[in-house]
């Protein structure tokens, strides 16, 4: 596919969304970025009126006020299969801002692989990025179509975070677990609502997403050393020195998708994974309980996740809300991933004793939802402009991991505020 082929590299639809108004943004900021030193791109969803709003925004925000007259409008509706098609074709990229995804990926993902468009979302919802893989991969790989989700906080420094962890580690890494930590100024922590109604949803249909998995017919990956061992619901963790539980997000699922892809494609040893976040001292683990009880019962029932969609502010403790973060919250909010890593260091036999070596990653960024996000995506996507040929041999339906394993994406991001490190 000819970048010079397409009027557009990138168009970001469902710019008029609240993560789309950042991503606008941070496409705004890279472009001497793109291919030749300019990146050409234009800004798609249902209102115009809306989208000419974003582009003003970001004008005012940068001090750019060209964009006003250079960034194009493109109208483009879900529920209008034409529209979408016409995007797709204007496009070498479309980067899918339109959640939750279970509801509007679908007809997204449909009409890029059928008119020649790479697609990347920022999806956090395993049972939609499988689904996809399911029900689109081949057609993808027939098309030369790069489908890759979850390319934004979910999943792209939990899964590029381990497959980093690997490269620096002087032997087979055999297993990593990774610690989140969230810090926030004094006025806390807060996220859109559009992440929470995922969550909500993706909770009451969770029996659907395993039935989904037993149709790959997948063989279990053979690890080589100890097993991982699942620590419990909550714990205190001396490496991080807080209270923590399992990671509750798609990293774990988008993590063991990249490994099989590894270990199936390239004859890697497959890495066990751990996934945990942080939530803080005592009080917070109380708070946290109390409004885990309560999600997990009214979760089952339709006037329950009715509730919990209007009144995210509530059930949440005010961490969710449908207003999303100020200025100031997003300023003061940084993120900490610790990957803790073991294997066999390099000479010795993967297959006899235990692991001897241990290794520790630090990746860590800004405001993962709307700063380190939308820098995720967007460097994403111009790793697939950049450098097509260090991606798979084929389309199809990829994770980060899968897709960006043989690229620069890591010291893309560096350059850019998400840090990778060895500690």
């Amino acid at each position: 596919m000819s970048s010079s082929s397409r009027p557009y590299h990138l168009v970001i639809f469902g710019a008029s969304g609240f993560t789309g108004q950042f991503v606008v943004e941070e496409v705004a900021r890279t472009i001497s970025e793109g291919p030749g030193g300019t990146l050409k791109w234009a800004v798609a969803g249902r209102s115009k009126q809306k989208l000419e709003k974003v582009v003003g925004q970001a004008a005012e925000i940068l001090g750019k006020p060209e964009l006003r007259s250079e960034v194009d409008i493109i109208i483009a509706d879900v529920g209008q299969p034409d529209s979408l098609a016409s995007m797709c074709r204007q496009a070498v990229i479309v980067l899918n801002c339109v959640g939750p995804y279970r509801f509007y990926g679908e007809p997204v993902v449909k009409a890029c692989v059928e008119n020649g468009a790479h697609h990347i979302d920022i999806s956090g919802e395993p049972q939609f990025l499988e689904a996809m893989q399911l029900n689109y991969n081949s057609q993808a790989a027939d098309a030369g179509v790069y489908v890759i989700g979850s390319c934004g906080f979910d999943s792209i420094p939990a899964d590029m975070g381990v497959i980093y962890t690997r490269e620096q580690f002087k032997g087979t890494l055999t297993a990593v677990e990774s610690f989140l930590t969230i810090g926030s100024g004094p006025d806390g922590v807060c996220i859109h609502d559009g992440t929470w109604q995922s969550a909500v949803y993706g909770f009451a249909d969770s029996n659907n997403l395993q039935s989904l998995r037993r149709k790959f017919q997948h063989k279990p990956l053979t690890y080589v050393g100890s097993r991982l061992r699942r620590r419990g619901n909550l714990f205190f963790s001396s490496e991080i020195q807080q209270y923590s539980l399992p990671f509750m997000g798609s990293d774990p699922s988008v993590v063991k998708r990249t490994q099989r892809y590894l270990a199936e494609e390239h004859h890697q040893t497959p890495v066990q994974y751990g996934a945990y976040a942080g939530v803080g001292g005592i009080s917070n683990v109380i708070k946290l309980m109390f409004a885990g009880m309560m999600f997990w019962f009214l979760v089952k029932f339709s006037f329950g996740r009715n509730l919990l969609i209007k009144f995210p502010e509530f059930f949440s403790f005010g961490v969710f809300s449908k207003a999303g973060p100020s200025k100031k919250q997003m300023e003061a909010s940084s993120f900490q991933f610790a990957f803790l890593g073991e294997g066999y260091t390099e000479g010795l036999d993967p297959s006899q004793g235990k692991p001897n070596g241990k290794i520790r990653i630090l990746v860590q960024g800004p405001e993962c939802g709307y700063v380190a996000t939308p820098i995720a995506m967007v460097q994403a996507a111009l790793t697939i402009l950049h450098e097509p040929a260090a991606l798979p041999k084929r389309g199809g339906v990829y994770s980060p991991g899968a897709a960006f394993a043989k690229t620069s994406l890591i010291e893309r991001l560096n350059k850019h505020g998400i840090q990778f490190s060895v500690i």
